[in-house]
């Protein structure tokens, strides 16, 4: 009998050597069963919540090539997190002749089988589901307390080793003036130029670009708002800009929004009242 070992680690647990420790298992257990191991599939950093994992999928197609007898993990839960997708890609399997088998889960060929496998593939649902919510629950209370919750740390602030924005005494300065720059009368191209003039790298240290100036007037974190999903937390992070300034740049950046449109109308429109003044008694 051969087999292909198929090993996956998620993007809450990064950890290489997880999936150093399912091979090894993997290995011991076709070792012992008179197994021959013929490839690795393996998928870093990918939930098994979607299907959309490049080895998997490849594994799947492969299996239609009589390459192998077996697909091998170390628990269920690595092929699959869902009834649906398990359900989906072992009949494929099945239809291909190629079995799937756990190093870890002892399950029989019998009815007992079939119903622990069902209980173990319901429980994999539960506990992708359960720890979903446990972190979007994280995620909400570090929100309501002020704290950074993962993303990009918007320019100007840094972050300090309680996970709480701190005003950046570098970069700070530059978002408030581009501010009142724009305020002022500046446009984003105009403060996009004088930015990088000035040798001001953006947060992944490449230039500034005009939908970075864009993104940065329309952040409210500016202000001190924080939100993460439907929760709004005003005055949670030391602001860069008073309200009243912000409010001012959101009113122009919309009157400079509807501004080229009307521009785009009028030039429309103008051939036609020409002719019509030209042609007019």
């Amino acid at each position: 009998m051969t087999a292909v070992i198929y090993a996956r680690y998620s993007s809450d647990n990064q950890r290489e050597e997880s999936i150093e420790g399912q091979i090894r298992e993997c290995t011991a257990y076709a070792e012992k069963n008179g197994i021959t191991i013929v490839k690795h599939y393996i998928d870093r950093a990918i939930s098994a919540k979607t299907d959309n994992r490049p080895e998997f999928q490849q594994m799947i197609k492969d299996s239609d090539k009589k390459l192998f007898d077996i697909v091998l993990v170390w628990k269920l839960d690595r092929f699959a997190r869902n009834r649906y997708d398990s359900a989906r890609y072992k009949t494929q399997l099945k239809k291909n002749g190629v079995k799937l088998m756990s190093a870890t889960e002892i399950i029989s060929d019998g009815p007992e089988g079939i119903i622990l496998e069902s209980v173990l593939e319901g429980y994999a649902e539960y506990y992708s589901a359960d720890l979903s919510e446990k972190v979007i629950r994280g995620m909400t209370e570090n929100a309501l307390k002020g704290k950074f919750s993962g993303g990009a740390i918007p320019f100007g602030y840094t972050i300090n080793a309680d996970r709480r924005f701190e005003i950046d005494p570098l970069t700070a300065p530059f978002v408030a003036e581009a501010f009142q720059r724009y305020n002022d009368g500046q446009t984003m191209r105009e403060i996009r130029d004088w930015l990088n003039e000035k040798g001001i790298k953006n947060k992944r240290g490449g230039p500034m670009t005009f939908n970075v100036i864009q993104h940065m007037l329309s952040n409210r974190r500016y202000i001190g708002e924080l939100k993460y999903r439907d929760v709004l937390i005003p005055d949670a992070i030391p602001p860069i800009v008073s309200v009243e300034l912000f409010n001012d740049v959101q009113e122009k950046m919309l009157k400079n929004k509807k501004a080229p449109a009307r521009r785009k109308a009028e030039d429309v429109l103008h051939p036609f009242c020409w002719t019509m003044k030209w042609n007019s008694p």
